[in-house]
């Protein structure tokens, strides 16, 4: 490609749910996102990218969105002297067997905090202390940031941030794209800009879940509450406030009854649910939300 030439690529943020764990679809054994060179060939850009989709990954896509388009010059481009486009969709599907799917904890092991702090946050945490004395003339700015996108000195923890916090990783070196060891780098790398297109993918959707139904994208044809908040648990990396929860989806009319049970962890029979697809219509203007607080 001559120097100069910008190209442009299509690249697909397919998220799923299974088993209790959000999932991304990738190839190259894991290490970048489906992608491909952008054609002309459709009518509308999402058609052709429907298409292509279910070509790559044999998977139909319900939801669609255009999440960003990157064209940094200094991320990972592999065209000298030109300038890699990437077009990147954030697309919502029900994980069929395939081999391609990894958790996106894998990549992101600081933003699960389900069950607390997890493992790797107090190290990370240090590592970023000690990059923010580095320059004393930005120190008070990067402890600003450090604690607002890590919920750190008084500030709380903010889900919707898991973008900032990997940009705030990728200035300070502390991954494998920016340069980090492989010993020090936290979470999987990926391939070029892959890693910061699944943060800005993963962002998105959690904050659409808070006031559109798109996780019922994610969700089999009927369901219990519980594996509905467990859901939703996954995709924030927070646990929820039961009473809160199922107050607010009974408050919103967002399911009905199919009349059948099912028996959840330990025995129990529980109703089965299914969405009311005419809720999509009728909160289209005001926006439908499912809670976030913490249990």
């Amino acid at each position: 490609m001559p120097i100069g030439v910008a190209h442009a690529e299509l690249i697909a943020v397919l998220a799923a749910v299974t088993d209790e764990d959000p999932r991304v679809m990738t190839v190259r054994t894991g290490e970048a996102l489906p992608s491909g060179s952008f054609e002309m060939g459709h009518r509308t850009l999402q058609s052709g990218l429907r298409e292509w989709i279910q070509e790559q990954t044999a998977h139909p896509v319900g939801y669609l969105e255009q999440l960003y388009t990157f064209a940094d010059r200094d991320r990972q481009n592999e065209i000298l002297g030109g300038r890699t486009i990437s077009i990147s969709y954030l697309g919502l599907v029900r994980e069929h067997p395939a081999p391609g799917w990894h958790s996106w904890y894998e990549y992101f092991p600081w933003e699960d905090h389900r069950k607390g702090k997890p493992p790797v946050f107090d190290a990370l945490v240090d590592r970023l202390r000690r990059w923010e004395t580095t320059d004393a003339a930005r120190q008070q700015n990067r402890k600003r940031r450090i604690a607002f996108t890590f919920g750190l000195d008084g500030a709380a923890w903010n889900e919707d941030l898991a973008l900032q916090r990997y940009e705030l990783l990728y200035e300070a070196g502390l991954v494998a794209e920016a340069g980090a060891t492989v010993a020090e780098n936290p979470g999987r790398r990926m391939f070029a800009d892959h890693r910061r297109i699944l943060a800005t993918g993963i962002a998105r959707l959690r904050a659409k879940i808070k006031y559109r139904p798109v996780v019922f994208e994610l969700m089999p044809e009927s369901f219990t509450l519980l594996q509905l908040q467990r859901s939703v648990e996954a995709l924030a990396g927070l646990t929820l406030h039961k009473p809160n929860f199922r107050r607010l989806i009974d408050q919103q009319q967002l399911v009905e009854e199919t009349g059948e049970m099912a028996s959840e962890t330990g025995g129990r029979p529980a109703k089965l649910f299914r969405y009311r697809h005419a809720v999509l219509e009728e909160r289209a203007l005001s926006g439908s939300k499912l809670p976030l607080s913490r249990a």
